[in-house]
């Protein structure tokens, strides 16, 4: 059965996180966010962007962070023009603001961009760093020439890609983050969960399609912490749930062949 925790950054937290691009800041909201990590969620993922700064701002509400056994992570510099250093810094101090907290547990370079070199961009992210403002440091949607481009400017802790059951580009960076101790944090991974071998696991084991998904990534590399979106405290924990599937070697093999 795969590990249920990971280290991330200096934290040991579930395999299984929350993605939260679709959280708005109400006070439903904001309770759900207090009531999820009561449930046992440990990590977090917002970003500078997700519903035009609200996402960050529940978070902000709900908790008071930093907090122990907690991370919660954003990102910024998506848009084009936002890797550079003078837009770059003023999305730090913006989450920063918005998340009522004086360090972020983990910040991402959201995108690398052609108009700014990636190295530009981590230096920003390397100088809050060091100035106490960032704890860890990662970047997303990269490939494995960025990794190493970015780690040469400043540890990282986490890569996040796009990959699931339906797209599965990055297998040599989840491999290469495996090989290098680096967390890779799938996003939107629960897509094509419609296979006949999803099917027929989650109804003999009595499981969701959603929990089979997850499961099969936790399986696909001991570094994989999935971050599911949701804004249902019963969907959130049945996605936790999916860390205690113990699927077969033959499972693991039908699904990934679907």
């Amino acid at each position: 059965m795969p590990e249920t925790t990971i280290r991330l950054g200096d934290t040991e937290v579930r395999r299984i996180g929350m993605g939260s691009n679709r959280l708005e800041e109400t006070p439903r909201n904001v309770e759900f966010v207090r009531a999820a990590v009561d449930a046992g969620l440990t990590h977090i993922d917002t970003a500078y962007l997700y519903t035009s700064g609200s996402s960050e701002r529940a978070i902000g509400s709900a908790l008071d962070l930093p907090r122990d056994g907690l991370v919660v992570a954003t990102k910024g510099g998506y848009r084009e023009g936002e890797g550079k250093p003078d837009v770059l810094r003023g999305h730090i101090e913006e989450s920063l603001r918005r998340l009522r907290t004086d360090v972020i547990d983990l910040y991402y370079l959201h995108r690398v961009h052609p108009d700014t070199p990636l190295e530009d961009s981590m230096a920003v992210i390397a100088e809050a760093r060091d100035a106490g403002r960032i704890r860890h440091v990662g970047i997303s949607e990269v490939d494995v020439d960025q990794v190493e481009r970015a780690r040469a400017v400043v540890p990282i802790a986490a890569v996040q890609n796009r990959y699931n059951l339906a797209e599965r580009a990055h297998d040599a960076v989840i491999d290469h983050c495996e090989a290098e101790g680096i967390v890779f944090v799938p996003y939107f991974p629960l897509r094509g969960l419609d296979g006949a071998a999803v099917t027929e696991i989650a109804e003999r084991l009595g499981k969701t399609a959603s929990q089979i998904g997850l499961a099969w990534l936790l399986h696909r590399s001991p570094v994989v912490l999935p971050i599911p979106g949701t804004l249902s405290i019963d969907h959130l924990r049945e996605n936790l749930g999916a860390l205690e599937i113990d699927l077969s070697q033959a499972d693991v093999a039908a699904i990934g062949a679907s």
